[in-house]
């Protein structure tokens, strides 16, 4: 398919610095003007489903764009209240 060559060779392309990954933004539709945001995902399914309504054309839009990881947030640890009571201690001393 080449519509995953495409997707592979853009993935092989060198990152611009401080980028962490290709990222994709994708339209799928029976037209430009009628197409709507999918994920990469999507794609096949999509192509499947024009498929099998025996569409003659689609259209599809696939546009790499640099991509950054999100740092996942720490996970709040339950406070001691031992250790707390401990260091109120410590510095009334």
């Amino acid at each position: 398919m080449e519509v995953k060559k495409y997707i592979e060779g853009e993935r092989k392309k060198t990152l611009p610095p401080g980028v962490d990954f290709w990222d994709f933004d994708c339209c799928f539709g029976v037209d430009e003007a009628n197409s709507e945001v999918i994920h990469l995902s999507a794609i096949n399914p999509s192509i499947s489903e024009a498929e099998s309504k025996q569409l003659e054309s689609f259209y599809l839009e696939i546009l790499a764009k640099p991509g950054y990881r999100s740092k996942k947030p720490k996970e709040e640890q339950p406070i001691n209240v031992e250790d707390l009571v401990t260091q109120h201690k410590e510095i009334e001393e």
